[in-house]
C-alpha cells in the first residue's frame, strides 16, 4: 500500500486550500485504516474542492486518482494522466513519481515505472524507504514475468535491503506504520474480548462488546459481520439482516458480507427478493463469470414472477456451466411458465440423462411426467416418466400418489387403487395416500372401504379437510345418514371456513332434511367462494337455491 502521508515536499498553499487538504488527508488516512465507504466518499469529496480552491496542489491529483482507481471510478491510463499533471506541477516532489511509476507497474510498464521510481529516489535518498522497497517489489515481478537476470536480481536484493535500512529513519513512513499498528492492536483486543464472551455462551454481552468496537473503531466491516454471524447462530435473523447491512454502508462490494445478505434474505425473507437480486448484482460486478450467481438470482426472479429475467439469468449460468443439470431443470421449470413447453422437455430431459443423483432426478421426471400429462396430455409418456421415477427413488410415495392420480384421470380406478396402496406400503403414515385410495374406492361403489381409508386418513391427520368433505359424501350419497354427514361437514369447515365444495355439500345436506334457511345460507356461501375458486357451476347452485323457496 501507498503511503498517503505529506512528505512536506508540496508547495506552500493558502490556508483554505490547506484546510481541506487537511480534511482529505485525514478522512483517506482513515479509510486505509478502516476501510469504511464513508470515509472513502469524504475524502473525494475534499480532494475535489481542493482543486477547485487551488489547481495547482500536486498531493490532490495524485491521491484522487489512487482513490477513484481503487474505487472503480477511473480507468488505469486516466490515473496514469493524473499523476502525470502532478509531476508537471511539482517535478522535484517524490510522491509525484513514486504515485505515477506505482501505476505504470500496475499497466505492467516496467521500464517506465523503474524511472519513476529511480526520479524519487534521486530527489531524496536518505527519504527514500518507500520508492526503494516498491522498486524492489516491481523487479521481483519483473524477474516473475520476464527472463531473470543476475543483474535484475541483484538489484532487486540491493533495494530490498537499502528500503528496509532507509525506514528506520524515514519518519512518515514510521508514523502511517505506528497508526496501523495502534489500530491493529486495539481491533485485536476487542476482537480478542468478544471472542472470549462467545466462547464463555455469553452472546448478548458479545454482542454489546463488538457493537462499542465498531465505533470506537471505525472497523464496521469487521465488528458488525462478526454481530451477523452471532445473530444467524442464535436465529435472530432480524438483527443479523441489519448487522450486515451496517458492513456494507461501509463497503458496499464486501464479497462476504453480500454473500451472506443475500442467504439470510432467502432463507428468512422470502418478499424481500428485491435487496437479494440487489445484493447478487454486485457480487456479479466482482465475480461476471460465476455461474452459481445466475442460479440463484434466476430463482428470485421466479419468486417476483419476473419469469423472462429468470430465463436469462439460467441462460447466463448454462452458457458458463451447460453440463449442470440444476440449471437445466430451474430453465426448464422456468420455459414451463412461458408456455414454451417443447424447450422445457428438452431441458428436463438433458438434466435426467445427467442423472446426478437419483432422488433428485425422481422429483425431475415427475415434474416432466406433469408436463406431459398436463399439457401435452401424453398420459403414456407421463405414465413411463412416473414409472422411472419410481425406480430411481422405490422409497417415494408421492411417485406411487402421482402414478395413482394418472390413472385416476384415465379411470382405471384398478390401476389407480394399487398405486395409492403401493404408497401406503411405503409410508403408512401419509394421510393424502388414504384419502386418494378412498376416493377410488368410492368411484368403484366400495362404500365401507371407502370409509375405512377416510377415517384412517382422518386418524393420521385430524387436520384434513378434504377427508371429512369426502367422508360426508359418502355418509351423504352413499348410505343416507345426512346428520352424520352434516357433523363431518362442519368440522371440514371448521378447519377450512372458505372451502367451497363443502359448503355446497352441506347446503345439499339441510336441503334433504328441509331445513330450507340453513341450505340457503350454505349455498349462498358456496356462490359468494366459487367466484373466486370456480370449483363449481354457478346455475347449478343458483338453481338449487331457488329450489328451496318455489310453492
Amino acid at each position: 500500500m501507498l503511503d498517503q502521508t505529506s512528505q512536506g515536499a508540496d508547495s506552500q498553499y493558502k490556508r483554505k486550500d490547506l484546510n481541506l487538504l487537511e480534511l482529505a488527508r485525514k478522512s483517506h488516512e482513515k479509510y486505509l485504516l478502516r476501510n469504511n465507504n464513508s470515509d472513502l466518499n469524504e475524502a473525494v469529496g475534499y480532494y475535489i474542492q481542493a482543486i477547485k480552491e487551488n489547481p495547482d496542489i500536486p498531493e490532490t491529483y495524485y491521491r484522487l486518482a489512487t482513490l477513484l482507481y481503487e474505487n472503480g471510478q477511473i480507468s488505469l491510463d486516466s490515473a496514469i494522466e493524473q499523476c502525470k499533471i502532478a509531476i508537471n506541477i511539482a517535478p522535484k516532489n517524490p510522491n509525484t513519481h513514486i504515485y505515477t511509476g506505482y501505476f505504470l507497474k500496475l499497466a505492467q510498464n516496467f521500464e517506465e515505472a523503474e524511472k519513476e521510481f529511480k526520479n524519487a529516489i534521486k530527489i531524496n535518498p536518505l527519504m527514500a524507504a518507500r520508492p526503494r522497497l516498491i522498486l524492489a517489489a516491481l523487479l521481483y515481478e519483473k524477474i516473475n514475468s520476464q527472463k531473470p537476470s543476475f543483474s535484475e536480481f541483484f538489484k532487486m536484493v540491493y533495494y530490498a535491503c537499502s528500503g528496509c535500512l532507509a525506514i528506520l529513519w524515514d519518519f512518515p513512513s514510521l508514523k502511517m506504520f505506528y497508526k496501523s499498528i495502534s489500530d491493529d492492536a486495539m481491533v485485536s483486543a476487542f476482537k480478542t474480548y468478544g471472542g472470549i464472551l462467545e466462547k464463555l455462551n455469553k452472546k448478548s454481552r458479545a454482542i454489546e462488546t463488538y457493537d462499542i468496537a465498531a465505533e470506537m473503531t471505525g472497523r464496521e466491516g469487521v465488528f458488525y459481520g462478526k454481530i451477523g454471524d452471532i445473530c444467524i447462530k442464535e436465529h435472530i435473523p432480524e438483527v443479523a439482516v441489519n448487522a450486515y447491512r451496517k458492513v456494507l454502508e461501509s463497503n458496499p462490494y464486501d464479497r462476504d458480507t453480500l454473500v451472506k445478505l443475500a442467504t439470510v434474505l432467502q432463507a428468512y425473507f422470502e418478499t424481500e427478493y428485491d435487496e437479494a437480486i440487489d445484493c447478487y448484482t454486485k457480487l456479479l460486478e466482482l465475480e461476471p463469470r460465476n455461474d452459481k450467481i445466475y442460479y440463484e438470482l434466476g430463482h428470485l426472479y421466479l419468486q417476483k414472477d419476473e419469469i423472462l429475467c429468470a430465463v436469462n439469468a439460467f441462460n447466463m449460468a448454462l452458457e458458463i456451466d451447460y453440463e449442470n443439470p440444476f440449471y437445466h431443470n430451474s430453465m426448464a421449470f422456468a420455459l414451463v411458465q412461458l408456455g414454451q413447453h417443447d424447450e422445457a422437455i428438452e431441458h428436463y430431459q438433458t438434466a435426467i440423462n445427467a442423472n446426478p443423483d437419483p432422488i433428485w432426478t425422481s422429483i425431475v421426471c415427475q415434474a416432466l411426467g406433469s408436463v406431459y400429462l398436463e399439457i401435452k396430455e401424453n398420459p403414456e409418456a407421463a405414465i413411463a416418466l412416473y414409472q422411472t421415477a419410481a425406480v430411481l427413488n422405490p422409497e417415494s410415495d408421492d411417485c406411487q400418489i402421482a402414478i395413482g392420480d394418472l390413472y385416476f384421470s384415465l379411470e382405471d380406478m384398478d390401476s389407480a387403487i394399487k398405486a395409492y396402496c403401493d404408497a401406503i406400503k411405503i409410508n403408512p403414515e401419509n394421510a393424502k395416500a388414504y384419502g386418494k385410495c378412498g376416493m377410488a374406492l368410492w368411484e368403484k361403489d366400495f362404500v365401507e372401504e371407502a370409509i375405512v381409508a377416510y377415517n384412517k386418513a382422518i386418524g393420521i391427520d385430524p387436520e384434513y379437510a378434504v377427508a371429512y368433505n369426502n367422508l360426508g359424501v359418502i355418509y351423504l350419497d352413499g348410505i343416507g345418514n345426512v346428520r352424520e354427514s352434516i357433523e363431518l361437514f362442519k368440522k371440514a369447515l371448521e378447519i377450512n371456513p372458505d372451502y367451497t365444495l363443502a359448503n355446497f355439500n352441506i347446503a345439499r345436506a339441510y336441503q334433504v332434511l328441509k331445513n330450507s334457511m340453513e341450505a340457503a345460507k350454505y349455498y349462498q356461501k358456496a356462490i359468494d367462494l366459487n367466484k373466486t375458486s370456480g370449483e363449481l357451476d354457478e346455475e347449478d347452485i343458483q338453481e338449487r337455491l331457488f329450489k328451496l323457496f318455489e310453492v
